[in-house]
């Protein structure tokens, strides 16, 4: 019998999902079929699995050594070693704020992807000491939001679960203001507001726009507002409401405002132009600030706090 005690980075959570994490490789019909047959006890105790456990609970694993370790990976191998190509732009114990550059996956898309935005923190975080994944027992600092690819900007970093699980209930709900800065093409002098049902294509994995809401689509909607007009585009501030994927992206070029060198709902022949005259081949789209107004429990202190990650120099060299 083993014996495991919960420690503070695991607590708040229910039963079934610390196991999960615990035993990453096991599949959940193997997890509630040992809590079935009391192999897997809470507090000494048969357990379903929804319980939600605290620091100094106890679980007990009527399991051979082998089988558990069969459903582990060494957490430690995960950390690997590399240049780290974000900026910190704001840290304390709870929280890392990194600005991602273009071409840095937030995640891996593919098996044995080791260059990306989380092992970068990872590493960064078990260089400073913060993260040791062999004192563990299932958790990993985690991205509280993402980005594409080639959109650079503000990333959020939980350093702990409380943390991790305050930050993503506020994104969901959308308690936490996002501002982007883009450079669009044509002229947009006023600004404006953007509502459409939203819903994805996946066979050429794009969203689609609905003026009405239809079967399994949801609401979009976006606040745009011009910083700086040219004489054929346009830098525009847009502050997300709802958090589809390629919202901005999609959103803009509906109103025939598509952003630059944007190659999914781009404008084809403006963005060759740019690429000739500034070799431009993403879309210049950046996640500029940050405003925190309605963080709770231990994160109060950030309550009023505004970051900043101002775009790549190019931005304004089209504006120029």
């Amino acid at each position: 019998m083993k014996e495991l005690i919960i420690q503070t980075n695991d607590k708040d959570q229910r039963l079934d999902k610390f196991l999960m994490k615990y035993m990453h490789l096991a599949p959940k019909s193997f997890i509630y079929k040992m809590l079935r047959k009391k192999r897997i006890k809470y507090n000494n105790k048969k357990a379903i699995g929804n319980e939600i456990i605290n620091a100094g609970d106890k679980i007990q694993f009527y399991l051979h050594e082998e089988t558990i370790k069969k459903f582990q990976e060494n957490v430690a191998s995960k950390i690997y070693p590399m240049n780290l190509t974000f900026k910190v732009i704001y840290e304390d114990e709870n929280i890392l704020i990194c600005d991602k550059p273009v071409g840095l996956l937030v995640h891996p898309d593919q098996v044995n992807q080791k260059n990306t935005l989380l092992n970068q923190v990872l590493y960064y975080l078990y260089k400073n000491s913060e993260y040791n994944p062999e004192q563990e027992q299932g958790f990993i600092p985690g991205l509280c939001n993402r980005l594409d690819r080639n959109t650079s900007g503000l990333v959020i970093v939980g350093k702990n679960l409380s943390t991790l699980q305050e930050i993503n209930k506020l994104f969901k709900y959308q308690k936490i203001d996002r501002y982007y800065m883009t450079v669009v093409k044509g002229k947009i002098i006023k600004k404006g507001e953007l509502v459409d049902y939203y819903s994805k294509d996946y066979n050429q994995n794009k969203g689609k726009l609905h003026k009405n809401p239809i079967k399994q689509s949801k609401l979009m909607k976006t606040f745009y507002s011009p910083i700086k007009c040219g004489s054929q585009n346009t830098l525009l501030e847009v502050k997300l409401i709802t958090g589809r994927t390629h919202q901005i992206r999609l959103h803009l070029s509906s109103i025939g405002h598509p952003i630059a060198g944007d190659p999914k709902y781009g404008d084809l022949k403006w963005n060759q132009q740019l690429y000739m005259q500034y070799k431009i081949n993403h879309q210049l789209l950046h996640a500029y600030k940050i405003k925190f107004s309605m963080m709770s429990n231990h994160l109060q202190y950030l309550n009023g706090k505004e970051f900043i990650s101002y775009p790549p120099k190019i931005f304004y060299q089209i504006m120029e």
